[in-house]
């Protein structure tokens, strides 16, 4: 089994008092789960956090844009996950704020 990233536990300590978390190693990367709720992606130790169309204007307003990977084609695709915004990085109430509109967009999704 891989070892967590340092950028993982510094996530997994910001974001405690949401309940209880869980990382999950995926696609080269990992997801963040919040009481078994599926609400963050982490790839190269960036934090992107789930939207919809409800809050997506919230990332967007700021010049947020969305994740993007490349396919085996080289296109590329792009998910409803957004970066947190840089004031959020190190202040963890801001990351809280953010985190928690990626909970409620996927509760949303269910």
């Amino acid at each position: 089994m891989a070892k967590r990233s340092e950028y993982i536990e510094y996530l997994s300590e910001q974001l405690a008092e949401l309940g209880t978390l869980r990382t999950k190693a995926m696609f080269g990367g990992y997801g963040i789960y919040c009481d078994e709720i599926f609400f963050a992606i982490v790839v190269n130790d960036n934090l992107y956090i789930k939207a919809d169309a409800t809050s997506k204007a919230d990332f967007s307003d700021l010049g947020l844009k969305p994740f993007t990977y490349s396919k085996k084609d080289g296109s590329q695709q792009s998910m409803a996950y957004y970066p947190l915004p840089e004031e959020a990085l190190d202040d963890t109430q801001t990351m809280i704020f953010w985190a928690r509109k990626g909970i409620a967009a996927a509760l949303r999704k269910r």
